[in-house]
């Protein structure tokens, strides 16, 4: 089964300051940006900045679940909110999904977004030449895949074991690098 992402989900536009964002500790709104957005396609609340504004209105807000999608840039993938920021918002130009229909795990959805099928239709539909930009209606018009919730936590899980695998194979590989290095540096030294 396959479903448009405007189907299955809502998406809004980032909220647009009209003056350079001027961060300070005390503000009342968090503000998600591209730099709190992680390479595991997380979004990292721990240094949002802060803005003293009017509460704004509720379609603005982000909340854990809700995944923050890169419009601009090199790449056309999400990052999902699991944290709680409080009374936070997404700056343009990222745009925030927030699934509406119980057919689709948020987390599946995160995964999907970052797959050869979806990655292919942003990229043929991306515009601009020195800067790729996916407007909200292609990521509206984005088919998603629906396999049932079963297979979607199944996806989800078996993904997260091999990012797991890869960090755990990354670190074994910088220290067998650091071991021959040392090992050399003694060679080298005639010990």
């Amino acid at each position: 089964m396959k479903a448009a992402l405007k189907d299955i989900a809502s998406i809004q536009m980032g909220y647009s300051f009209r003056t350079r964002l001027e961060s300070m500790d005390s503000g009342n709104v968090a503000v998600i940006q591209m730099k709190d957005l992680t390479d595991d396609n997380r979004v990292d609340c721990s240094s949002l900045a802060r803005v003293d504004m009017e509460k704004p209105k509720e379609h603005h807000l982000a909340k854990p679940g809700d995944l923050i999608f890169r419009s601009r840039g090199l790449t056309s993938t999400s990052a999902i909110l699991l944290d709680d920021p409080g009374i936070a918002v997404a700056a343009a130009p990222l745009l925030r999904i927030r699934v509406s229909d119980h057919v689709i795990l948020p987390e599946y959805l995160n995964w999907f977004i970052r797959q050869p099928p979806a990655q292919a239709f942003l990229t043929s539909h991306a515009k601009g030449t020195a800067q790729k930009m996916i407007s909200k209606e292609t990521l509206e018009g984005l088919e998603v895949f629906l396999p049932p919730l079963e297979r979607q936590r199944t996806i989800v899980e078996i993904t997260a074991l091999a990012e797991k695998e890869r960090h755990i194979l990354e670190k074994l590989a910088e220290r067998r690098h650091q071991s021959i290095s040392t090992t050399l540096i003694r060679l080298a030294q005639g010990a």
